[in-house]
């Protein structure tokens, strides 16, 4: 399934989420980390462990993965508010062990920037580079 093409995150600088040009509040600060961090992984799955420890810095407390759940659920609501409730989520996706975000990569600021370093790195030409 893929994500709705009106979403788009900006991390480079303050972190915004946009549907359709307009500006998602995604949350509080955990909620933030938890999305960054979820970019950082360019669309490849995060164990929950792993989200667990950087979101708390290596101390989880005993309820981390009950609050974890509760950040994508939001996350979720932030991203995807016409998604019918128990539909399956396009943007912030379950996938064993964890998490990932199903986001194409001209829809992430970070993605594209990085992809067309790449392409630029394999022009031939000095100049054009």
């Amino acid at each position: 399934m893929s994500a709705p093409a009106s979403v788009r995150l900006a991390v480079l600088g303050p972190m915004r989420a946009f549907i359709a040009d307009e500006i998602v509040d995604v949350g509080g600060r955990r909620q933030r980390a938890l999305l960054a961090r979820l970019v950082l992984a360019k669309g490849q799955v995060v164990s929950v462990d792993r989200l667990a420890d950087d979101l708390w810095h290596g101390e989880p407390p005993p309820k981390a993965l009950a609050a974890l759940q509760v950040y994508v659920s939001h996350l979720r609501r932030a991203l995807e508010p016409d998604r019918p409730r128990r539909a399956a989520a396009t943007v912030v996706v379950s996938a064993a062990p964890g998490y990932c975000l199903t986001l194409p990569v001209e829809h992430v600021d970070a993605w594209r920037f990085e992809a067309k370093l790449a392409q630029a790195q394999q022009e031939p030409q000095p100049r054009r580079r």
